[in-house]
């Protein structure tokens, strides 16, 4: 069957489908086992060996692995069993470092699945006569779905019935106009993809308009299944953060090479045996550069983008999470965000009336026919299972289709009593929509939408009242719409705006309360305490937006609240002048929010805006932050932003930024805590070797040291709950680089205070000992383990007593774990084949002292002030 070229009853005959009632769910079912879900097929996967062998890329491991190739054949040449441990073990800990590398890798790979099956696309299906909401890979041929403006299109569908549409398809045709389409066009068999007008096809999306049509082709039966491979474009792309912290790796790395060559000649020239040396060298150059901090980075951002989901903040680009950090403006929607999209209709204004009618169950006839007129202007609906309601749609028009709903005009009723037989869907310019109804034998065209935009396209009625009436419900907070009629002679084939919406009969006012959201106002307030100014953008009436505004803090005394007319009349430098004063942007455009989020960007600001519609996208994709709407919000905005707003709310923005600002903290104490540790391990190793010409630390306990030391507390450390006052300090600048406030200077001094440490216990050891192992014991013992005391002085820069030293129970874990496989070495026989020693128990208690020293340095240092806490 070639869909493009049946007809539409032909099409649902041969699908088995019905337009009226869709398919029965157990077809639908029957159905999905047989052609399988809606998806195209994804990229292959690594498999877990390749993973593991991912692992071996590293020039570093390559280079280790090499040293303990030549530590094998040198053990084989000279026939001793004991020099087979260096390098068994060095392979083992090789495999052991790649193996834990794997792990971190897929359970980043999980998280990141996981929040794509949450931002899997929906779609709008008939099935059993009741239009319901489902997961768009639930699609099967036969489906009867329903489009408009800003969805994204699921599957490849035939057009039973369409008004105005437009698909934007240039992924499929290169095209990059939208493709007008009709449901009545009849199309050649041979056709191309382009000209098939009476077809959509998934993958693209609807810019104008709506529609019925009835699935064709699912998954990889689609014509964008079957161009899938060349398709396959998603790249594993790393964070700015992460590609920084890699390019610091290589810088490193180059400093730890040039330790090592110094460190080679130093021991040549002191007479030690070349394959120790060379060895100590290889696993310093190894130990020093942490290899594992992209990855750990990764995870970091992972997990707390698995937290923010749960506080209903869906980040679909890892990048946006270091964003949110910085923060310093949030531009939000007023209507469902700052307040609760709750819309109910409560006054109804009639044309020649001096008041307002309260809205009930039972209102005077007057304001039914008004209702009536309205509900047949709507496209929203409100199905009701037993006591409950689901409202589909805009809220504005499910308020309206209730309201006549309980004044006993079910909207179904109405639409079979006065069918609909054209109409102009809703766009943000005009601010209108237009249907014309068979009304009792007469073509009645019936417009509703913004008052100021509708009065001036009406020939009669009491425009002077209407618009004081609108003035005093806009005053209470009520936003309101206007419907106006009139009658034609015949349906236009293609209704434009200047044909229907001109020379109408005004016949009154809706007016509808969306209440502020309660958690609004406390969010706000953080915003203010956090340095962030928040700014309200609405189409609304401006004394509406200016209510609610002031209600909930955003418009504060001295701040200004402006239209979208009053802004088109300003250039972008008076905007520039101005835009630090202004609070609320009222019946604004699309094109308007651009430029609001431009002028602040060119103050230098990190901007969050929130967006719902088609034309929504290009700001979204301006802002720093696009913040889509989940509920409200069409496909192409949720496509084009950052982060989805699953509840639609305003305080989930706030709770966004205050968990992106402690990812980034988080990641801040994991970088000062590899590079302070690390920065440690080769000034103890390179001073010894200048000093005393002798290795403090074999190969092997450096590498246990590495691996014992670095991911498992690192790991718990990027895991640290957000700090209390998170949201006391000031934005981070966007430019600030990640050892700003001193950071990167602590992070050498710790690495020399462990270095001084390991230093003194090296010569303590040896000296009392009166052996080389005396002194490399002592120096691991206390190296392993001050680093363990350093991952909990690292959770904060306030005090531990303040925020609880035990607090972090991962980190307890894994601070246990490292600390008794340091102890399994040092206290049982394995650490004979490390190299280790027994001590007198009186070096180990010197030993255990030195360890909590930094404990006791970096508190005194917090309680003087010299790590100074950010605000």
């Amino acid at each position: 069957m070639l869909p493009h070229n049946e007809s539409r009853t032909d099409v649902l005959e041969a699908l088995g489908s019905n337009m009226e009632k869709g398919l029965t769910a157990e077809k639908a079912e029957q159905l999905l086992k047989e052609y399988g879900p809606n998806k195209l097929n994804e990229k292959k996967k690594k498999t877990m060996a390749q993973r593991f062998l991912d692992q071996f890329k590293d020039v570093m491991i390559l280079i280790l692995i090499v040293a303990a190739v030549i530590s094998f054949v040198i053990a084989c040449v000279e026939g001793e069993p004991k020099e087979f441990f260096e390098p068994v073990l060095i392979l083992l800990i090789v495999i052991l470092n790649a193996v834990m590398g794997v792990m971190q890798e897929s359970k980043a790979e999980k998280a990141l699945d996981a929040l794509k099956s949450l931002s899997a696309p929906h779609a709008r299906v008939l099935r059993d006569g009741e239009e319901k909401v489902i997961d768009a890979a639930e699609l099967v041929p036969g489906d009867i779905i329903r489009l408009e403006a800003g969805d994204f299109i699921p599957a490849d569908a035939r057009l039973l019935h369409s008004v105005s549409l437009k698909s934007e398809e240039s992924a499929l045709t290169g095209e990059s106009v939208p493709s007008e389409k009709d449901a009545a066009a009849e199309v050649g068999e041979k056709a191309p993809l382009g000209d098939r007008n009476n077809m959509v096809f998934s993958g693209c999306s609807v810019t104008y308009g709506t529609a019925t049509a009835v699935v064709t082709a699912t998954g990889m039966d689609t014509e964008m299944g079957k161009i899938a491979n060349l398709l396959d474009n998603e790249e594993e792309t790393q964070t700015p953060l992460q590609q920084k912290l890699a390019q610091l790796g290589k810088y490193l790395g180059i400093v730890a090479l040039g330790a090592c060559g110094i460190i080679f000649v130093v021991g040549l020239a002191n007479g030690i045996p070349v394959m120790e040396i060379f060895m100590t060298a290889v696993s310093l150059a190894v130990s020093a550069i942490p290899e594992g901090l992209p990855a750990i980075v990764t995870i970091v951002l992972s997990i707390g983008v698995q937290r923010m989901v749960k506080r209903n903040a869906l980040i679909r680009r890892l990048p946006a999470v270091e964003t949110l950090g910085s923060a310093s403006i949030i531009c939000s929607d007023k209507t469902g965000t700052l307040t609760q999209n709750r819309m109910t209709l409560v006054k109804a204004y009639l044309d020649g009336m001096t008041e307002t009618e309260e809205i009930t169950t039972c209102n005077s006839d007057a304001v039914k026919n008004l209702l009536t007129f309205g509900t047949l202007c709507c496209d929203g609906s409100v199905v009701f299972h037993g006591a409950e309601e689901t409202h589909i749609g805009d809220p504005t028009e499910t308020a309206i289709v209730l309201a006549a709903h309980r004044n006993g005009m079910p909207k179904e009723d109405l639409n079979r009593k006065y069918p609909r037989l054209a109409e102009i869907p809703f766009d943000s310019d005009r601010k209108l929509m237009s249907t014309v109804n068979l009304i009792d034998g007469k073509k009645v065209v019936i417009v509703k939408g913004a008052v100021d935009m509708m009065i001036s396209r009406c020939v009669a009625g009491d425009f002077e009242m209407a618009k004081r009436m609108n003035e005093e419900m806009s005053k209470n907070a009520l936003r309101v719409l206007a419907v106006a009629y009139k009658e034609i002679d015949t349906v236009p084939e293609n209704p434009t705006s200047e044909e229907l919406e001109n020379g109408l009969i005004f016949m009154g006012l809706v007016g509808m309360i969306d209440p502020p959201r309660p958690e609004a106002k406390a969010a706000v307030a953080v915003c203010r305490r956090a340095g962030i100014k928040p700014v309200m953008i609405t189409g609304d009436h401006v004394v509406t937006a200016s209510a609610i505004a002031k209600e909930l803090g955003i418009l504060e005394e001295g701040d200004n609240a402006i239209t979208g007319a009053e802004l088109d009349a300003m250039t972008d430098s008076e905007l520039d002048k101005q835009v630090e004063s202004i609070s609320v942007y009222a019946r604004v455009s699309p094109e308007n929010k651009i430029r609001i989020v431009k002028a602040w960007q060119r103050k230098d600001q990190v901007v969050s805006m929130t967006g719902d519609g088609v034309n929504d996208a290009p700001a979204l994709k301006a802002a720093d932050i696009g913040c889509a709407m989940g509920i409200t919000g069409t496909d192409v905005a949720k496509g084009a932003a950052d982060m989805t707003l699953t509840d639609d709310n305003f305080a989930t923005i706030v709770d966004a930024v205050r968990e992106g600002r402690g990812i980034y903290a988080n990641i801040r104490k994991v970088v000062g805590f590899l590079l302070g540790t690390n920065i440690g391990e080769v000034i103890t190793v390179f001073a010894a070797m200048l000093l005393w010409h002798k290795t403090p630390l074999l190969s092997m306990q450096l590498l246990w040291i590495n691996l014992v030391t670095d991911s498992l507390p690192a790991i718990a450390l990027g895991m640290e709950a957000v700090e209390s006052d998170v949201m006391d300090r000031k934005p981070k600048p966007k430019n600030e680089g990640i050892f700003a406030h001193g950071l990167g200077i602590r992070v050498v001094l710790q690495g020399i205070m462990f270095a001084a440490l390991t230093l003194i216990g090296f010569k303590l050891g040896e000296t009392i000992t009166g052996e080389l192992a005396g002194g490399q014991t002592m120096a691991f013992m206390i190296l392993a383990l001050s680093q363990i005391v350093q991952a909990f002085n690292m959770r904060s820069e306030h005090s531990l007593f303040r925020i609880g030293v035990f607090t972090n129970r991962t980190l307890n874990l894994a601070a246990l774990a490292s600390t008794l496989l340091v102890l399994l070495l040092l206290f049982t026989p394995v650490g004979t084949i490390f190299g280790l020693m027994s001590l007198p128990a009186y070096l180990y208690a010197i030993g255990f002292g030195l360890i909590l020293v930094p404990f006791v340095v970096m508190e005194l240092s917090k309680a003087l002030g010299l790590i100074r806490h950010r605000h």
